[in-house]
C-alpha cells in the first residue's frame, strides 16, 4: 500500500515553537514499522516556519509579515529535516527532502520532473519528506497549505490512501472545543458545502490550516481516486489503522466515483485563478448537465483582466462557483464579444471561451 502522511505543525511542534519530540518520535516510529513491512510512505511535514520562529525568539502570535515567514522558514527547514534524517537513519532508513512550490503543479514539466522524482525514492526505498519550499514561493506561486500539498502529492504518486494527522480525533458535527455534545463524523461518502462549513475556520498559531483545509484537502484527494483519514497524531496506531481500514479512529472520507484526470486535478487545484464570468442558468445546465463547452454567449458578467490561458472560475447568476477552466479568450477581448453585433463578427473569433476539455465542473 501507498501511504501519504501529513503531519501538521500543531503536532511536529511545542507551544513553545520547539520540535515536538515525544508526538514526532511516536510518528516515526509507526512510519518507520509500515515502512519495514513493505508499505510505501510519504511523510508531508508542515513546521518548519514554526520551528523557525521559535529559533528567532518569535514565539507570539503568528506573524503575517511574508518576507519574515520566508526567512522563518529558512531558519526551521534544516532543522526540521535533520530530526526526520538522524530518526529514519537510527532505524537503518534514507529520507530524502523534497521542497514543492505551487508551480511544481501549474508546470507540467516540473509537475512529471516531481512524480519523477518521488517515484524514484519511493522505488529505491527512501522516505520522502516534503514540504512547501515557503522561503523563496511568493504569493502568486504559493499554494498556502500543507493539506492541500498533502491531497495533491497524493495523487501524484497514486497513492492508495491519504493519512490527515491533526489535534483532533477527527471531524466533527461541531467544533468540539465549543459544543460539548458535538459528535465525530466517522464516514464521509462526498464533501458537500454543507460539510466543509461545518468544518470551521483556521486551527492553531502555529500553523496556517485547519479542519476546513482538512476537508477541502480530502475532496482533492477523493477526485484523485485516493480515500483520505483524518485522525489524532496522539493515536500511537493511526498507520497501521489506516492500513487495516480501522472504523471509528477518525474520520474517512471515501474517493469519489467521479475521477478527474491528472491534468484536471491540475487546472482545478493548483492553478492560481485569475478572474471570472457569470454565466445564464442556459449555459450552467449546459456545461454541469450537458458536459459542453462555455461558449462566450452564456456570460452575463466579467470579473477581472485575465489572458488567453489564464485559470477562471465560471460562476452561477446567484454567484455560485460551478466551475473552472482555462480561458481562450481574454477578458478584454470576451467583453468586446459580448458588446458586439453578433452578425458583424468574422470568423476568427471562437464562440469557445472554455472548451471542455480544459473545464472542470466543481459543483
Amino acid at each position: 500500500m501507498n501511504l501519504v502522511v501529513k503531519i501538521g505543525s500543531s503536532s511536529v511542534t511545542t507551544d513553545e515553537f520547539e520540535i515536538n519530540e515525544a508526538t514526532l518520535n511516536s510518528l516515526c516510529s509507526q512510519i518507520v514499522k509500515v515502512s519495514k513491512s513493505g508499505h510505501k510512505v510519504v511523510v508531508v511535514t508542515s513546521g518548519a516556519i514554526a520551528i523557525g520562529l521559535g529559533m528567532l525568539g518569535l514565539t507570539g502570535d503568528r506573524p503575517t509579515e511574508m518576507d519574515l515567514l520566508q526567512v522563518a522558514s529558512g531558519v526551521g527547514q534544516g532543522r526540521l529535516f535533520d530530526y526526520y534524517a538522524k530518526r529514519f537513519s537510527l532505524e537503518g532508513l534514507l529520507a530524502g527532502q523534497i521542497l514543492l512550490s505551487g508551480s511544481d503543479f501549474m508546470e507540467r514539466r516540473q509537475y512529471l520532473s516531481a512524480k519523477a522524482t518521488l517515484s524514484r525514492m519511493l522505488e529505491m526505498g527512501v522516505i520522502p519528506i516534503v514540504n512547501e519550499n515557503d522561503a523563496i514561493a511568493d504569493d502568486e506561486i504559493r499554494l498556502g497549505d500543507n493539506d492541500r500539498i498533502a491531497a495533491l502529492v497524493a495523487g501524484l504518486v497514486g497513492a492508495d490512501t491519504l493519512v490527515l494527522l491533526t489535534d483532533q480525533d477527527g471531524l466533527f458535527s461541531g467544533d468540539p472545543r465549543i459544543f460539548e455534545d458535538a459528535t465525530l463524523i466517522e464516514q464521509v461518502e462526498e464533501v458537500s458545502r454543507e460539510l466543509a462549513a461545518m468544518a470551521g475556520g483556521r486551527g492553531t498559531t502555529r500553523g496556517s490550516g485547519g479542519m476546513m483545509t482538512k476537508v477541502m484537502a480530502a475532496r482533492i484527494a477523493a477526485w484523485s481516486g485516493v480515500e483520505t483519514l483524518i485522525t489524532s497524531a496522539s493515536n500511537a496506531s493511526s498507520l497501521d489503522d489506516a492500513i487495516e481500514r480501522v472504523a471509528g479512529i477518525g474520520t474517512w472520507v471515501a474517493k469519489s466515483r467521479r475521477r478527474l484526470a491528472a491534468r484536471k486535478l491540475w487546472i482545478a487545484f493548483a492553478l492560481p485563478i485569475d478572474g471570472f464570468v457569470t454565466i445564464d442558468e442556459g449555459a450552467r445546465r449546459a456545461i454541469t448537465q450537458g458536459g459542453s463547452s462555455l461558449l462566450y454567449v452564456g456570460v452575463r458578467n466579467v470579473g477581472d483582466s485575465f489572458e488567453v490561458g489564464s485559470a477562471i472560475e465560471v460562476r452561477a447568476l446567484s454567484g455560485e462557483v460551478v466551475a473552472k477552466g482555462l480561458a481562450r479568450i481574454s477578458g478584454v477581448d470576451l467583453l468586446r464579444l459580448m458588446d458586439a453585433d453578433k452578425s458583424q463578427l468574422g470568423s476568427e473569433f471562437s464562440s469557445v471561451l472554455i472548451h471542455r476539455d480544459d473545464l472542470i465542473v466543481l459543483e
